[in-house]
């Protein structure tokens, strides 16, 4: 059958300026507003390029003016016309074709559309399963398709970047074993092997330092990834993230390497200057002042220990924490215009603490005169100048505290108070600050399964001094680990990876995996450390958090083409979905439905 024959674009909607008053043009696009003022009918031609304001004169054929009547708001067309410049009360500046339209001789319907869900960049934004489910209709917005470039921006310069400084684009495979790394696999059933399953990969991590093995010493990927989770506002079953592994080098190496590359990429997509290096803070002190390991450094109210002033007031609570060698943390909520720390404004922090471990949140106001009042101020008579100057505190401010034997549920509890009034204060200031978080424990004690896992995964390298403490003293092993930290978001993690068998193996012992369930689960990464495996370690940035970041979004849902909702669907295929019984056959599998449960 013959294709069907149309005028195909000459120029986009976003190319035409003055100098091309006179020419004759054909655009192809989308109907962005459709306004008739009888003798004249004006339409906002859209494509990804931009807006171009098309023309129907009131001296247009009869043919013409029909044809324009029948036009609706997402009508694919084809115009055909004649640059001309607008009146000079006409020239629209907020435009980039806003001194000129097109008078237009004939106009093609390509396609119709039907009565929208919802308006094209409306001034009110539809819910989300709405957007979702129309997709393909929220795709065509501004902000999308601003953010839709944005990524493909962000992820060219990441590769002219590694292009430029010899690396190697690798792919490593989609269907690979499934290995216990932490989040839940999602399984893919054999239908040659009945009863065996390959996995989609959660990350690259043993494939590339095995590339490393095989002696490929610059790798890197844009890797598609995937976990079986909870979905939330910056997570997705399904992502992107840059995968990035060198032979040959250690910490300092991947961070510089990183650093130089994050510069290059801003500078490219967004003109802007980033720091030559970013600051570096231990996982510990991460803790103790922000109150978390991904700090936002765009503002301040720092975390002060107050052991010392909690055992000179006279705080029951205060002191016996300390004497049970527990932690007092404090800090002080500046009072900035409007701020208003009303007992409402207190128990909304205090609920914030509580639900990170706290069991309360004591607080003092700072009067005139080096005076506190309210809360647990009558607890520091005599010492209330001590307490104010430990904060450099003035008037008006507010000084918040928790008492917490567990040191790490105190620093979290502080910390998200101090994330929330950071918030509701506007203290947060706009651009971006990196910062690199080091150190990290190596390992974790879970409590509910009585045994030791690793904190990030269990192939990094435990730093040199710890070497000979690792199995008698796990708790206290740092790893070669680093989390690159943008504006409160972990936005990459890797480390110095093991390159000894015996270690790894130990390693997994500590981790409550034998020798024998090692071997069976990661034989092959074992099997390959036994012939000469470089020293080697790596980084894998996320791709759609930091778009995230750059677009000034709180979800990556904004910068994905089509992601799952928070329920894990997708409104617009309606995925997850039944299969057919002989599909399910074929690979030998049955499904069990749960028990619909009962009415009574």
């Amino acid at each position: 059958m013959a294709e069907e024959a149309f005028s195909q674009r000459t120029t986009t909607c976003g190319g035409l300026t003055k100098a091309d008053a006179g020419k004759k043009v054909v655009l192809n696009g989308w109907v962005h507003r459709d306004r008739n003022h009888g003798a004249l009918h004006f339409i906002n031609l859209r494509d990804r390029y931009g807006i171009t304001q098309v023309v129907v004169d009131d001296d247009a054929s009869k043919e013409l003016q029909e044809t324009a009547a029948k036009l609706r708001m997402e009508f694919c067309i084809a115009v055909t016309g004649v640059v001309r410049l607008r009146p000079d009360t006409m020239v629209n500046l907020d435009m980039a074709t806003g001194e000129v339209e097109v008078k237009a001789e004939s106009i093609e319907i390509l396609s119709k559309c039907l009565p929208l869900p919802f308006m094209i960049d409306g001034e009110a934004e539809p819910n989300e399963d709405l957007r979702l489910k129309y997709r393909f209709l929220d795709l065509r917005t501004q902000g999308m398709q601003e953010r839709i470039k944005l990524r493909h921006e962000f992820i060219k310069a990441i590769r002219e970047y590694f292009y430029r400084t010899d690396f190697y684009e690798i792919e490593t495979p989609t269907l690979i074993k499934s290995t216990p790394e932490g989040a839940r696999d999602f399984l893919v059933p054999s239908r040659f092997y009945p009863g065996k399953f390959f996995a989609l990969p959660q990350s690259p991590q043993l494939y590339k330092q095995i590339l490393m093995v095989g002696g490929f010493d610059k790798y890197f990927q844009i890797a598609r990834c995937y976990r079986d989770e909870d979905a939330r506002g910056d997570r997705q079953l399904e992502f992107t993230q840059l995968d990035m592994e060198m032979s040959f080098v250690k910490r300092d190496d991947v961070l510089e390497l990183m650093e130089e590359m994050f510069n290059e990429v801003f500078m490219k997509v967004q003109n802007v200057q980033l720091p030559a290096h970013f600051r570096r803070i231990t996982y510990h002190d991460s803790m103790n002042t922000y109150g978390n390991d991904k700090p936002d450094l765009r503002f301040g109210l720092e975390i002060h220990d107050l052991n010392d002033l909690a055992t000179k007031s006279s705080f029951d609570m205060f002191k016996t924490t300390v004497e049970n060698k527990g932690f007092v943390k404090g800090l002080c909520a500046p009072k900035t215009e409007g701020t208003n720390f009303s007992r409402k404004v207190i128990d909304a922090l205090q609920d914030t603490a509580k639900i990170y471990g706290a069991k309360g949140l004591a607080w003092a106001k700072v009067g005139a005169d080096n005076k506190l009042s309210g809360g647990v101020s009558k607890f520091f008579v005599g010492m209330e100048e001590e307490l104010i100057n430990e904060f450099d505190a003035k008037e008006g401010d507010l000084i918040l505290m928790i008492a917490q034997e567990d040191w790490k549920k105190c620093c979290t509890s502080m910390g998200a108070v101090r994330s929330k009034l950071g918030k509701d204060l506007d203290l947060i200031k706009e651009g971006y600050e990196f910062c690199w978080i080091i150190d990290f424990p190596l390992f974790e004690f879970n409590e509910d399964e009585n045994h030791w896992e690793a904190a990030h995964h269990m192939f990094s390298m435990p730093q040199a001094q710890y070497l000979d403490t690792l199995e008698s003293d796990p708790g206290s092993v740092k790893g070669d680990l680093y989390d690159l930290v943008l504006n409160g978001y972990e936005c990459a993690s890797g480390s110095i990876r093991i390159h000894d068998v015996e270690l790894q193996k130990k390693i997994f012992r500590i981790c409550n995996i034998d020798d024998a369930t090692a071997q069976e689960k990661f034989g092959f990464l074992l099997d390959a450390f036994k012939f000469g495996p470089p020293p080697h370690g790596g980084i894998a940035p996320g791709i759609d958090r930091m778009v995230m970041i750059m677009a000034q979004q709180t979800s990556i849902k904004e910068v994905i083409a089509f992601p799952k909702n928070t329920a894990a669907c997708s409104p617009m295929d309606d995925s997850p979905s039944f299969v057919e019984q002989d599909q399910l056959e074929e690979l030998h599998l049955k499904a069990i439905f749960p028990e619909k449960k009962s009415d009574k």
